[in-house]
Parts: structure tokens; sequence; C-alpha cells
């Protein structure tokens, strides 16, 4: 899915404009146990009570791709025949109004998931008639030509809040008020099956997680039996960890700054070009990089492996998940160097006179602590 087709969905999350009938909700506490389940009509209940549970739905398509909301791709044969996908097909052919199906869902989601507190797991479905989309991107309503029949997914921690002193106007005094549990935007949640090319794709699911370090692996398992990706955060320093080792003693500055640059100026490109579709980087267009920054054929090699075993072989990384496009930073046990990612060249390595140092241009105003600085144009070296 790209960010077009997630961004359709996400306005379709609002009581006069979706098809949801039904909302259907199991509440459960911090031992696994189920407090209470319930169906309501998103119909006749109160307008901004169904609002607030649309808002919850809503986040769950929130995020970046590749960080917050993370592909899962089944396998032919899952889809072909395994309970985890015939499960997932009659949550979505049911609209999630089949008990026992529901049941099923929700006993894998309490297996699995836990929080410091109580949490509560909502569900709805619903059919889009897809509307056609002409060349410029508008929408013709009237003009039909597919339905899209998913289901999505929340699972939303409920927090006990703190009393506090309210307003009761009838006594026109403040009075302490009781504790009350108030549920809390998703920390994870999924929508199945997928919207890509604006058309059902029953070989992915999308699932959301609130936080890029915690890749929700038992539930992945669990629901999905597929092999959980990395954490977003975790493939960062996976890469950073693989050009370490992969490279040895060639993994200098020069590469460095040559790999972030080179990924940094496809981010900016995909950007300009607007195109709709995620970009992804491979592993062979880093080893290209690398072997034309002159590392040598033995460490690219090194850095193929390494690197299928790191992310699944030939697998492909969402660019902003190994570098942070928005800085450039060096450390040393004592000092931190930040720059603006379009100038790493004002820093450079050096050895002098038997020991390594970090240059940086200084051609331009320089302040120390926010204070303006003069070099003289003859000031002597002091190394």
């Amino acid at each position: 899915m790209n960010d077009k087709e997630i961004g359709e969905l996400r306005r379709r999350m609002r009581r006069d404009r979706s098809n949801m009938t039904n909302l259907f909700g199991c509440y459960v506490n911090d031992k696994k146990e189920i407090i209470s389940q319930f169906s309501q009509s998103l119909g006749l209940m109160p307008e901004n009570e169904a609002e607030k549970y649309f808002a919850l739905l809503k986040r769950t398509l929130s995020g970046q791709l590749g960080k917050n909301l993370i592909d899962i791709s089944f396998k032919t044969s899952q889809v072909a025949d395994s309970p985890e996908h015939k499960l997932l097909m009659g949550m979505r052919d049911s609209r999630c109004k089949d008990d026992a199906l529901r049941d099923e869902l929700c006993k894998k989601i309490i297996d699995t998931v836990s929080f410091d507190g109580n949490y509560l797991i909502l569900m709805a479905g619903e059919t889009y008639d897809v509307p056609f989309k002409s060349k410029d991107d508008s929408f013709q309503k009237d003009n039909s030509e597919e339905s899209y029949t998913f289901f999505i997914c929340a699972v939303c921690p409920v927090k006990q809040t703190k009393p506090n002193l309210h307003y009761v106007a009838e006594e026109k005094m403040f009075h302490d008020g009781a504790m009350n549990m108030m549920v809390s935007a998703p920390a994870l949640g999924f929508l199945f099956p997928a919207f890509d090319g604006r058309s059902t794709n029953i070989y992915n699911a999308l699932m959301y997680s609130k936080d890029i370090k915690d890749g929700h692996e038992a539930f992945v398992e669990s629901v999905f039996n597929i092999n959980p990706p990395k954490p977003a955060a975790e493939q960062k320093k996976s890469f950073e960890a693989l050009l370490t080792t992969a490279l040895g003693d060639e993994c200098s500055m020069d590469v460095v700054q040559t790999v972030h640059n080179e990924i940094r100026e496809r981010i900016e490109m995909h950007k300009e070009a607007k195109v709709a579709d995620p970009l992804m980087i491979s592993k062979e267009e880093v080893k290209t990089v690398l072997t034309q920054c002159g590392v040598s054929e033995e460490h690219v090699a090194k850095f193929s492996i390494d690197y299928d075993e790191a992310f699944g072989f030939e697998a492909d990384l969402h660019p902003k998940n190994v570098i942070d496009n928005k800085k450039f930073e060096i450390k040393t046990p004592d000092v931190i160097i930040k720059v603006a990612p379009d100038r790493s060249d004002l820093i450079e390595t050096r050895v002098i006179g038997g020991v390594k140092y970090l240059l940086i241009c200084a051609d331009e105003e320089v302040e120390v602590n926010g204070v303006s600085i003069h070099i003289a144009d003859k000031e002597p070296a002091t190394v």
C-alpha cells in the first residue's frame, strides 16, 4: 500500500462516510482475563461517541510506511490453505460478525499482547464501493468498478485517570472527582486485506505499531504466522552494525558519507517526483555504492552475506529505516558533531603528526556557546 491509498481509507473513517454498521469490542485486564465483550450499532450510538471510536480505528492507519505501518506478506501456500488466512478471510467476509471467529482472533491477541494495565480490542468491517479515479486524481463517486471488503482491528491501552477537582455547576463549587478508565490511542492494530492499487489484495495485510522499537513478534507469529520483520529502529542499528563489521578497516568517513548521501538523495528525488509507491532500496544498490567508493571485493562480498543474515535473502529496505536523512552526526567519547545532512563534506579525517583528527571547515560564521568568534587569517595551528 502507498500513502495515497492509506489516506483514502483514513478519510472514510467517519460516521458520515463509512459503511460500517457494527463495532465489536473485547475489554481485557492485565491478567489476560476478559472483563466484557460488546457489539454496538454505530448508527444508533450518539454521534460524538461514534466519532471517538472512528478516531481510534483511524489511528491504526497513521504514521510512516515502513516504520509505524508495516507490510505483512503471506506465502501463496498460506493463501491457498492455512488456518491463519482462513480466520482472517472469515472475519473479513462476515464483517467481524461471526462470534466464533471473533473469539478465536481475540484469543490470539490476548495470548500474545501484554500491557501494564487493561486494554480494549476494537474490530469493525465494511464494504467500500471504490470510486473511479481519473488521471487528474479526481474521484467519480457515482462510477464505481470495484468493491473492497475489509476489516480493521485496534488494540488500545486503557489507563486509569487520577482523581481531580472538577466544577459542579449546581453547587457552584469544585469537588473531588472519581477515577475513570480512559481508552488511549492504539498501540497496535492491523487492516486486512490490503488495499493495493486501490484493489483488494488478500496476499497482504497492513500492521500498525505505535512504537517503532516494538515489532510485536509474538503477535505477528500468532495472527499472521510469518517471520516478524525487524522493527524500524532495529533495522537502523542493524544496518549501521553491518557496515562496521562487514567493511572492517575500509569503513572510512568517505564511505559512510557517500552511502548516507546516496540514500538521502534518493529520498529527496522520490519526494520531488511525487511517486505514490513507497521508495525501497535493495542490497545490490548499496553494494554498487560501496564498489564505487573503492571498497574491496572481499568486503563487499561479506556485506552481501551479512545483509541476507540480518534482513532476509535479497530483502528490500525502507531508506528512512536505515539512515536519518535529517541529520549527519559524528561522535567520539567526548565530542558530538552535528552537521546539516547536505553538508557532510565540511568534515574530513586527517592524521597529523601520528595523531588522528576530525577537521571541520570553518570559513563561515562560527559561534562558541552562542558567542560569535573570529579566526585570524594567520592564526597559528596548535596541532
